[in-house]
């Protein structure tokens, strides 16, 4: 049982801070208010202590004052999650917003990142050297999460997952203990953390390869009718099936907002996007992907050759920090049948926010190609995920939203085997079934390796897999 919010202020709060090299933050100074708030404006928790490491001996006297003292304990990378895993209420927060250090290695292509690095911070450090790390889409996301979890972006199909091209780790266990992880060294600590989250111990160096993608490429950015949207989906999927590795094409179902970027007259009308770039020769891409821009007359076409960077930050203006209220699901699904589709659109089309999309991801080439039994990340087998994203504004909107995307999800669930991508899984409110379906098989591998490396489950706020029972 953790300590209460009351019990935890009676702690040695100074006997920790005279240990660390960074700051102990506590209720009653602005800094506290600042460094408390997360990403998602449904998240309003107020722990007992933020500790904000400068170094990897922080990390270790945080982890032994919890444990030492059973607190409540959130590790903080970017902050950039639904469930506000990176909080908590009375407890401790291991913050990592003042270790976001990238270091590039330009003639091996790694990049070492600390534990708290954003996407942006690695995108920036490495495209100066023409390279870039596989990450996802939006720039203000932490590389830990998103890695831990698994990491769908844009040059997936190309090049695989993030977490299929992380070399190494160093970590702290939930013992106190300073290890390195990767194929030769703590082999298994490394198979679970590549997909199985943050059970295992908290990351403080990521080690990344890099790819060489040049500082520019050509990006499909086109809108089409939503009215259509049950042929323009099955264009999609007919396309993705046979499309060439260098193409990984995200679809979104939508509503144009009333903003600048589009013209008056499309405010309010439902879109379908097709967002992908070309990983390879400009000329050759904007070919390759012509007819997804072309089969209909589109509504906006932005496609052209874009700054990798600017790519990058394509949808950050749509993810404010503190400004919205977000609830994001997924589900994979096989095989986007028309059946599917038809029942996808149906529910998309009763977002009740304007603010909110329904993201298809084409999943195939690298993803695919890897052994399913290779990493914890479960989800290889399937040719498409699944993302209502729910984001609105007014807190008395907080039902109808959350029930548009689980009704969504659960129309489809004859069309998939009831796995996730467990980085969009709401809230995690479906406990240990959710887990056991998002993993299947290597459930209980994983769940063997938490007892190894956690037994007594410190590392619990995150999409938790319990320690197997001796």
């Amino acid at each position: 049982m953790s300590i209460s919010f009351m019990q935890t202020i009676s702690l040695p709060v100074a006997q920790l801070a005279s240990v660390m090299n960074g700051r102990v933050l506590q209720p009653g100074s602005q800094a506290y208010d600042e460094a408390r708030a997360v990403w998602n404006g449904m998240i309003d928790r107020k722990p007992a202590i933020i500790a904000q490491v400068a170094d990897v001996q922080d990390v270790v006297s945080v982890v032994n004052f919890a444990r030492e003292h059973d607190v409540l304990l959130s590790v903080r990378g970017g902050g950039h999650q639904v469930a506000g895993h990176a909080t908590n209420d009375g407890g401790i927060v291991l913050d990592f917003s003042q270790m976001r250090r990238v270091e590039v290695d330009a003639a091996a292509k790694i990049a070492h990142a600390q534990g708290g690095a954003l996407i942006a911070d690695i995108d920036q450090a490495t495209q100066k050297y023409g390279l870039a790390a596989v990450m996802g889409v939006v720039s203000e996301t932490g590389v830990a999460g998103l890695t831990l979890g698994g990491g769908f972006g844009h040059l997936r199909n190309k090049y695989g997952l993030s977490c299929d091209n992380l070399l190494e780790v160093e970590m702290v266990l939930a013992d106190g203990r300073i290890v390195i992880a990767n194929e030769q060294e703590n082999s298994d600590l490394f198979w679970g953390i590549r997909g199985g989250g943050g059970n295992f111990g908290v990351v403080t160096r990521f080690s990344y390869q890099l790819h060489a993608i040049g500082t520019e490429l050509y990006t499909m950015a086109v809108f089409h009718d939503g009215r259509n949207a049950e042929e323009v989906l099955r264009y999609f999927r007919d396309y993705c099936l046979n499309a060439p590795d260098e193409v990984s094409v995200l679809a979104a179902l939508g509503i144009f907002p009333p903003i600048d970027h589009f013209p008056e007259a499309l405010h309010g009308r439902p879109f379908v996007l097709f967002l992908s770039p070309y990983v390879g020769d400009a000329a050759e891409g904007e070919q390759v992907m012509a007819p997804l821009r072309t089969f209909q007359e589109p509504l906006l076409d932005f496609s052209g050759v874009m700054p990798y960077l600017q790519l990058q930050t394509f949808f950050d203006e749509d993810y404010p920090a503190g400004e919205l209220r977000y609830y994001w699901k997924s589900l994979n699904i096989t095989d986007l049948s028309d059946d599917a589709i038809d029942v996808l659109v149906a529910h998309a089309g009763q977002q009740p926010s304007i603010f909110s999309t329904t993201d298809i991801w084409h999943i195939g080439g690298a993803v695919q190609r890897v052994d399913d039994d290779a990493t914890a990340f479960h989800g290889r087998h399937v040719n498409f995920l699944v993302n209502p994203e729910a984001n609105w504004e007014d807190a008395a909107d907080d039902a109808v939203n959350m029930r548009w995307a689980r009704t969504m999800l659960e129309a489809l669930r004859p069309f998939s085997d009831g796995s996730r991508y467990l980085n969009f899984a709401g809230f995690q409110e479906e406990g240990d079934a959710m887990m056991q379906d998002a993993f299947a098989n290597k459930y209980q591998r994983l769940a063997e390796l938490k007892a190894k490396y956690d037994p007594t489950n410190l590392f619990r706020l995150n999409q938790n897999i319990k320690p197997a029972q001796s």
